[in-house]
């Protein structure tokens, strides 16, 4: 009998169904709105003081008026690079320093008896390198952009360690119901940060505020409201944990490592949990790709305004909450390796539908975010509930992390698909459509896996219904 099962959870699930929200502004504000908007615009403010200093001008236009300082390069530790490319540079660093560190935490988190610390510490690491990130002002990119790796740790290994205690907190046949639950507060917490944020930044010319100070105040709210939203977190998951048994002689962070060795190489023993990894890493790389150039799409294609953009942002993110809650519900009737098929395949109906919108109707691309809303949710959060039961006892964290990693580690293909395609076709319609293969590919290798064997090959119990 689990932990979960001889213990009453219902306060360890709300503060644990709080942590999606609390984080959510990092990613949802700082991430995908305000990080883009403004970081290339600081590195082309010093840009353009290099130049000054250096009395060139080698950015400037033909006729003379303005410099193109997004084209205009800034240097670090010797390498020179434009402005304009600062961020797209800033997410791959990030990406690889997660990589390399999130692994890690996850061996010392299993190692500890005291997990929701870890967590809480990742937490607060995280939250106040967001806040701190109101001093990047002027032309300090560079404070901005350690400040934004830094939080990204935090980020990610926060996330791995949250991930763990839905083991801890639900037994099989109510975790896919409370992973669900937790994704969906978790889009509610990020579209309601992220309206607040928008509307300040939109009047911000009543206020007197510049466009500059309402992004760094942007960033301050999320990181504060990261950090108050955590600390109920952190006081209502549970207190201690039975830890895996570290060797006589080594501290925890020593075992760590040497466990992060055997995990990757025990891993090999279980390759129905490492197909559906695979399987997981395919399609939720066309979900991160369709969110992240829904905007592109829509600014470049479809020459809509930024208002209508920001509109469709806020759309998704307030129907992925309704959508991550009815994904719960269907896997309590069907199951969640089935329901993830059904979301699979209404992924494959969006995004063809994308491809028909009519440049200057946004009624008609509003109609395709709220179908990207319904599904976005409830496939990650059925993918992190189901994986929960194919991970061996004691080992929940780590093979989070590998999960974490994966997705991170992958995440550069669909990008990459819809930039080729449509620098070779000359249109974004055909590129958004090529996404529908990772969809497609997704649908078919979980639909392979016999997920109640990888189950039982875990040693777990299978849930009633799969």
């Amino acid at each position: 009998m689990t932990v979960a099962e001889i213990r009453d959870t219902k306060r360890e699930r709300r503060g644990w169904y709080l942590y999606d929200w609390a984080n959510s502004p990092f990613y949802s504000s700082v991430t995908t709105v305000f990080g883009a908007l403004y970081m290339s615009s600081v590195a082309a403010v010093q840009a353009k003081s290099d130049i000054t200093r250096n009395g060139d001008t080698p950015c400037a236009d033909p006729a003379g008026v303005e410099n193109k300082l997004q084209n205009c390069d800034v240097s670090l530790f010797g390498l020179h690079f434009p402005a304009g490319s600062v961020w797209g540079y800033l997410l791959s660093v990030a990406t690889v320093v997660q990589v390399l560190v999130l692994p890690i935490a996850g061996a010392v988190a299993d190692r500890s008896r005291h997990k929701r610390r870890i967590l809480g510490g990742f937490a607060v690491l995280g939250a106040v390198a967001t806040a701190l990130m109101f001093f990047m002002a002027g032309g300090n990119w560079q404070l901005g952009a350690a400040l934004f790796i830094v939080a990204n740790i935090g980020y990610g290994a926060s996330l791995v360690i949250y991930y763990s205690f839905l083991v801890d907190i639900a037994g099989p046949d109510e975790r896919d119901a409370v992973s669900a639950r937790g994704w969906a507060f978790g889009y509610l917490g990020g579209g309601l940060a992220l309206a607040l944020q928008l509307t300040f930044y939109l009047g911000r010319d009543a206020l007197g505020v510049s466009q500059g100070t309402a992004v760094r105040i942007c960033f301050l709210t999320s990181g504060i409201w990261w950090l108050l939203f955590t600390i109920p977190v952190v006081r209502a998951l549970p207190r201690t944990q039975v830890p895996v048994a570290v060797e006589r002689g080594l501290s925890v962070l020593t075992a760590g490592f040497a466990e992060l060795r055997k995990t990757v190489a025990a891993a090999k023993a279980y390759p129905l949990t490492l197909a559906f990894l695979g399987s997981y890493l395919v399609f939720t790389d066309g979900i991160t790709t369709v969110v992240s150039v829904s905007a592109q799409y829509g600014k470049d294609e479809l020459k809509f305004s930024d208002e209508v953009l920001i509109v469709t942002v806020l759309v998704i993110q307030f129907v992925a909450y309704a959508g991550g809650t009815l994904h719960g519900l269907v896997a309590r009737r069907f199951g969640a390796k089935r329901t993830i098929l059904g979301s699979l395949a209404l992924w494959i109906l969006v995004i063809g539908s994308a491809y028909f919108v009519q440049a200057g109707r946004p009624l008609q691309f509003y109609a395709v975010a709220i179908g990207i809303g319904l599904v976005l949710g409830g496939t990650n959060a059925l993918s992190r509930s189901l994986f929960s039961q194919m991970i061996p006892a004691g080992k929940d964290a780590q093979y989070y992390s590998l999960y974490v990693v994966g997705e991170k580690g992958t995440s550069w293909l669909g990008p990459l698909v819809f930039a080729g395609v449509g620098q070779a076709t000359g249109s974004f319609r055909l590129a958004i459509v090529a996404l529908v293969v990772f969809f497609v590919l997704g649908l078919v290798f979980v639909w392979l896996v016999p997920v109640r064997r990888a189950i039982e090959a875990a040693g777990n119990r299978p849930p009633a219904v799969l």
